[in-house]
């Protein structure tokens, strides 16, 4: 098995010289963006562009919109993409490229690329695999996404509304503001989709959050307060930074859940009642993550559909670890309830002093 593991290793060292060649032919649409291919993630059906980036200086790559799918070399980037294992994964590349890594026997190749032609296009036979996966991904996908809004609307109608002391909603300092509570103590935050519910984010007690398995999400979003034509609607990551946008402001809120479902939320929002609503995307700063993602998915969505956008502003004193709305109005009224406890104090002593 280690020399197995050596040969994938010798593989994934050696495809870095090739890797634009090869990121094109696997993610043709796509384009190189300064040290970076940039496309849609044809893995899981995405039509968003740029979502998926590939480092063709490391062959590190993650999709900027899933979490879960990352890895650090071309070897992996082929295995996720195509479907198979590692090794077959290694097979393929070294067959591609020609490295004579692996030796070739009679046993067939069973990686969708064993096809290669020596030219730098892909092989029918790898278009056509390709293709079935993604109708296959796509009829899964579907598939768990009517089973998740199923469960959504079972949930959610059984569920009582949240409790204003709610250990999260005291801890951020917002009220309910329509979430509902399931028997367990959890939050209930319902996500919409061209007017239907199609997915829950649970929030515990002590803050995780977690959604329905297979639910939606990209594109979904959560409303906090109404929008009206011609007015001003606010978009967001989270339902905390939500409410408390609305909280201080009175305007509506869409809250997209994760940074890089801004875009896809705020082009709905653009098409929303008739084009008329003054759309402002109200980004995380995320300043101590390397390339500040927050920010940048704020950015890219503001641009997309000409919003304006807005950050956080932190005070002389702030701490580094904030980076939305939800801290920077926490941090201030902690400063305020502080202060009032020591004018209280203070008052108390004068008194006191007097008596």
């Amino acid at each position: 098995m280690s020399e197995v593991v050596a040969k994938i290793q010798r593989v994934s060292r050696a495809s870095l010289a090739y890797a634009e060649t090869l990121t094109r032919e696997w993610l043709p649409q796509g384009s190189r963006q300064g040290s970076e291919w940039v496309a849609r993630n044809v893995a899981r059906g995405d039509r968003a562009s740029g979502s998926f980036g590939v480092s063709l200086v490391t062959g590190k790559w993650n999709d900027f919109a899933d979490r879960q799918a990352h890895g650090g070399d071309l070897v992996s980037l082929y295995s996720y993409l195509f479907g198979c294992r590692q090794v077959d994964a290694a097979m393929a590349i070294d067959r591609r490229l020609g490295l004579g890594v692996f030796r070739w026997g009679a046993a067939p190749i069973t990686s969708p690329a064993a096809n290669y032609p020596s030219g730098l296009s892909v092989s029918d036979a790898t278009e056509a695999a390709h293709r079935q996966r993604l109708e296959s991904i796509a009829a899964d996908k579907a598939l768990a996404r009517q089973e998740a809004a199923a469960r959504a609307r079972t949930v959610w109608d059984a569920a009582k509304p949240a409790s204003a002391t709610h250990p999260y909603l005291m801890s951020r300092g917002v009220p309910a503001y329509g979430l509902r509570q399931c028997r367990r103590g959890w939050l209930l935050v319902p996500l919409y989709a061209q007017g239907e519910l199609v997915n829950l984010q649970w929030i515990l007690p002590n803050g995780k959050k977690r959604f329905l398995k297979g639910g939606q999400v990209q594109g979904a979003y959560s409303l906090v307060g109404e929008p009206v034509a011609g007015g001003r609607l606010f978009i967001c990551e989270g339902w905390a930074t939500g409410a408390t946008l609305y909280r201080l402001t009175g305007d509506p809120v869409a809250c997209a859940m994760n940074a890089g479902n801004l875009r896809a939320v705020a082009e709905t929002m653009r098409a929303a009642l008739n084009r008329s609503l003054d759309l402002v995307i109200a980004g995380d700063d995320d300043r101590q993550t390397e390339g500040n993602p927050g920010r940048q998915a704020a950015n890219d969505a503001a641009l997309a559909v000409g919003a304006m956008v807005l950050y956080p502003k932190w005070p002389d004193g702030c701490p580094d670890d904030l980076t939305d709305f939800n801290d920077l109005y926490r941090w201030h009224r902690a400063r305020l309830d502080e202060a009032s406890r020591n004018d209280q104090r203070q008052a108390g002593m004068t008194g006191g002093d007097h008596e």
